[in-house]
């Protein structure tokens, strides 16, 4: 499955078992801008997929009613793949910043380019610390939905922030260094 919609939609199933349409609601408030659903039909897309991979199950009973609203919720299969996919996010993420650097390297001829993008690489990292939610336990002691989520969005931010910059630094100095050279050279 390569979709990372239906992938974020089943840790939503994970979390706690819904309905299509509340799988939507829960969908735009946590991922909001992250990552975008391309309409509420994307979500009983995404159900028809999930069911059919035996990722998720239908809860018994909850087709009754006036308006029937089926709830689903993850299997065993469902919690384990996702377990799967999750700790392969970490290393698609460190190739991604591989990639980047690999990229960022091609433009050594032309340092005031690489200058360029390493501004706006240290304005993303300033805006996303910005942005990033600092959030404390609730008072009761009792989680609330999406309290995890932001304390460990505003930590994971607040510590890696941080690095980047200083990597942006030394990578800087190295693309002036060559900028230097090339004035030098002329």
């Amino acid at each position: 499955m390569r979709s990372i919609v239906n992938w974020a939609l089943l840790g939503l199933v994970i979390d706690r078992s819904s309905y299509a349409y509340e799988l939507a609601q829960r969908f735009e408030r946590t991922y909001g801008d992250a990552l975008a659903l391309s309409s509420v039909s994307h979500v009983y897309t995404a159900i028809g997929t999930l069911r059919d991979r035996g990722l998720i199950e239908e809860l018994p009973g909850t087709r009754e009613g006036r308006q029937p609203k089926p709830h689903y919720r993850a299997t065993e299969s469902g919690v384990a793949e996702y377990r799967e996919w999750l700790g392969g996010q970490i290393c698609e993420d460190r190739q991604r910043q591989r990639l980047f650097i690999q990229q960022l390297a091609a433009l050594s001829r032309h340092p005031e380019a690489a200058l360029e993008i390493l501004d706006r690489y240290e304005q993303a990292c300033l805006e996303e610390a910005c942005l990033t939610p600092i959030a404390a336990a609730g008072k009761d002691g009792r989680e609330r939905a999406g309290e995890l989520v932001d304390r460990l969005m505003g930590e994971e931010g607040r510590l890696a922030v941080g690095p980047k910059l200083e990597w942006a630094q030394y990578a800087r100095q190295q693309f002036q260094a060559l900028a230097d050279a090339q004035q030098r050279g002329r």
